[in-house]
């Protein structure tokens, strides 16, 4: 039977994060972070399928899912970013952990390890999103990229509910209509103050996880951290030049090709869990 989840407040100077957690005291402590435009809930098949062999908390970042939403984009810097994560594994008791980062998160998470190397039991980085800085060219694109990515279009504003679930129906992460997909929209979803429904990513998240994107390089100088790198068969990461920093910088590094899309833990959690306690466990 899985273990059940705990939904969780964690404060970080002043501010709320929200969790789940798949309490398992002594256990190896894991931390699940998601990509830009979703939740926490995401990683809820990996979650029920990892409690009680591991400590598991999967966080909604700030500016997204119940988490607090500050109008600052400069919040949304990585430096501010990993000082609230740097408090959250605090207030866990954590003195060492398994750090699993999808899309954006893959990229933070190295340059978190960087700093605290010592924390890290091992990095897992899914399928991460421009491991490099981005181009400066590529900030012109924006307005474009806000409208077409598959994990912003649920901004919306859709009229109702119903409108939100059809176009997320339409989108890669959904497109299996599972239980686990559903339940993973559904605490995404919220409706607006003006009526109106949309995803709980904040507009100012979306701008400020963006800039710092196209600023910062996820991978500058060599860890020794041991390191997955899981590859979606159809994920964003399939060329020798996307892949070349973490083969270059990642010294201790595996690699993994896992059934799925960009998002492989809500196409086939079973694979992608077995996956990482292959990597963990051996």
């Amino acid at each position: 039977m899985a273990l059940t989840p705990e939904r969780r407040i964690l404060t970080v100077d002043g501010l709320a994060l929200a969790a789940w957690h798949w309490r398992s005291p002594g256990k190896p402590a894991v931390l699940l972070l998601h990509g830009l435009g979703d939740c926490g809930a995401t990683w809820r098949g990996v979650g029920d399928r990892l409690g009680g062999r591991y400590d598991v908390v999967a966080l909604d970042l700030l500016g997204h899912g119940d988490s607090d939403k500050p109008t600052d984009p400069a919040a949304y810097g990585f430096e501010a970013v990993i000082g609230w994560l740097e408090g959250a594994i605090a207030q866990l008791g954590w003195s060492q952990f398994h750090g699993v980062g999808h899309s954006l998160s893959g990229k933070i998470l190295p340059v978190w390890a960087r700093s605290r190397p010592e924390a890290f039991l091992s990095l897992t980085l899914v399928d991460p999103f421009f491991i490099n800085a981005m181009p400066s060219w590529l900030g012109l694109t924006f307005p474009l990229l806000y409208r077409t990515l598959p994990f912003l279009k649920l901004l919306g504003p859709f009229p109702s509910r119903e409108a939100a679930e059809a176009c997320a129906r339409s989108l890669r992460q959904y497109a299996d209509w599972t239980p686990l997909q559903r339940q993973a929209l559904a605490d995404n979803l919220e409706q607006k103050p003006d009526g109106t429904w949309g995803s709980k990513l904040a507009i100012a998240a979306r701008n400020g996880f963006f800039r710092e994107s196209m600023r910062v390089a996820g991978l500058t100088d060599a860890i020794a951290i041991p390191s997955l790198l899981v590859l979606p068969e159809q994920g964003l990461n399939r060329s020798d030049f996307q892949l070349a920093p973490c083969r270059q910088y990642l010294t201790n590094l595996t690699e993994v090709r896992v059934p799925g899309n960009h998002w492989p833990f809500l196409m086939d959690p079973d694979a992608f869990t077995n996956a990482l306690i292959h990597f963990w466990e051996g």
